[in-house]
């Protein structure tokens, strides 16, 4: 009897042992790399003619799955950073326009769900390390007057004058209320101040210092940065190595515990300030920003060979995009004949696709085949509900639906999803299947015109079959007035969508 309740035990505790482990199995630690302002074309497994050498991002795409029609879901970053974490458009809350700026608070309310409070529930550790660009809370002197406050014309507050901030004492608010265990984050963009760090919400160094910005005479490209506060010894050229030295240090730490990881990884390149490393100088065909691209590729190219070095690249499923397009106006792509959008028509803030088609690459060894691609159109909104169905879970994401069947190949059939566009001025269009409606004339971005007339026995809206004509270079509203007026009704049903905004 003795050895019969052993040999049952042992099985029992094996059995419980496989049932953990294939727990564990089923969820996988999950990164989401965001760059900043790269462009379609710079990757050169997406452009066989770029002139900037990426070969890590091209090897795992290689490794795992690209698309090639996914879209930020506006052309700036802000808002798509808040779509990537909670699944909804932003222009649904106040923020319509622009971005937050260098003091504007946390635009995400704490009953907002987030895809970081979805995984904390389920188990896993979070962290975001990198750019974080929705918003802190920071302290205010007092008494300040309403004039120093700057609200857009929804009445979101966006920023706060500089004088009124109290740089002694620490934010109140910040990645944690959004869902994150762990945080190392610069506040906003590179050439944006305050240049700063906060590790968990605390500055790591004082903010005492002061730097008179860089190249303010150019048209806000190559090493150029904003006078503003910054704190005793920022290096602009050493923040990119940093965010990847931090983000090994966390997934080192995460692994000594039981649960899963997610790693939100928003990099702060290669948006201006285009800072490479002096031992890149002379190594692109592209000048100061092709090598800054190179510096990302190989960055990441550690990053994914320390992954393979710690023994969890086959359980680590990683996400590789960007926020929006190139900031990369006709200028350089004169001086450098680099098209770094490719094909594509326009460029960073505009409606047209160059403003808002990305690369996308999602790797998980056994899971997603290597060297495939997916011709689905598709948005960086839709990272929330796939996750709600990694996990298992409903998904109350408003604008997210779930890719993971189109990741698995369990689905071949191609239903498009509709996909609305948001411009930096406010400008709509629509993408529904090969067809897109454009609201408004003008790029509403960086593109001049930034606004059009309309000509006369016209309407102000545009219609363009992306099929036959990608770079939106012929207008069929007048020959499709039919497919003009549903695709108008498509985007004003989408519109009048209310988001839920608690779990």
């Amino acid at each position: 009897m003795k050895k019969i309740f052993t040999t049952f035990l042992f099985f029992t505790l094996m059995g419980c042992s496989f049932t953990a482990d294939k727990k564990k199995s089923q969820s996988p630690n999950i990164i989401y790399i965001l760059a900043d302002d790269l462009g379609y074309g710079d990757l050169s497994i997406y452009n066989l003619a770029s002139k900037i050498k990426t070969p890590h991002l091209d090897q795992m795409a290689r490794e795992g799955m690209r698309f090639m029609d996914m879209h930020s879901t506006s052309s700036v970053c802000t808002p798509t950073r808040y779509s990537i974490l909670t699944g909804e458009y932003a222009w649904r809350t106040n923020l319509k326009t622009g971005v937050l700026w260098s003091y504007g608070p946390l635009m995400i309310p704490d009953e907002k769900e987030t895809v970081a409070k979805l995984l904390q529930r389920n188990g896993y550790q979070t962290a975001v390390v990198g750019k974080w660009h929705l918003g802190l809370d920071w302290q205010l002197k007092t008494p300040f007057k309403q004039e120093q406050i700057k609200r857009n014309q929804w009445g979101l507050i966006t920023d706060y004058k500089e004088e009124i901030i109290d740089f002694s004492k620490n934010p109140t608010k910040g990645p944690a209320h959004v869902g994150f265990d762990y945080s190392y984050i610069l506040p906003a963009s590179l050439d944006i101040p305050p240049y700063v760090y906060l590790e968990d919400g605390v500055f790591t160094k004082s903010i005492r210092s002061s730097t008179n910005g860089s190249n303010l005479e150019g048209d806000k490209d190559y090493d150029f940065w904003r006078p503003g506060p910054m704190a005793e010894d920022f290096d602009f050229y050493k923040v990119l190595p940093t965010f990847i030295e931090k983000a090994k240090l966390f997934i080192g730490q995460a692994q000594k515990k039981e649960a899963p990881f997610f790693l939100y990884l928003p990099l702060a390149a290669p948006h201006t300030p285009w800072v490479p490393s002096a031992n890149y100088k002379g190594k692109s065909l592209v000048g100061m920003y092709g090598e800054f691209v190179q510096m990302v590729d190989d960055q990441l190219g550690y990053l994914l060979k320390y992954l393979e070095d710690q023994g969890i690249s086959e359980e680590t499923f990683v996400v590789f995009t960007s926020d929006n397009g190139p900031y990369w106006k006709p200028h350089h792509k004169e001086k450098y004949e680099h098209l770094a959008a490719a094909h594509l028509r326009g460029m960073k803030g505009d409606i047209y696709e160059a403003g808002h088609r990305v690369p996308f690459i999602v790797k998980w060894p056994g899971k997603i085949p290597s060297s495939s691609k997916s011709q689905q159109q598709n948005s960086l909104a839709n990272f929330y509900a796939t996750i709600a169905d990694l996990l298992e879970k409903p998904s109350e994401a408003l604008d997210s639906h779930s890719i993971l069947d189109a990741l698995t190949q369990k689905e071949n059939i191609l239903v498009p999803k509709p996909i609305v566009h948001h411009s930096s001025r406010g400008h709509f269009a629509l993408r529904y299947g090969d067809w897109k409606f454009i609201e408004k004339r003008g790029s509403g971005g960086f593109t001049p015109p930034v606004t059009d007339h309309t000509p006369d026995g016209e309407r102000q809206e545009r219609l363009f079959n992306l099929k036959e004509d990608p770079s939106e270079e012929v207008d069929l509203a007048l020959k499709f007035p039919q497919k003009l007026d549903q695709m108008k009704q498509k985007l004003d049903s989408i519109r009048q969508l209310n988001p839920i905004s608690t779990r």
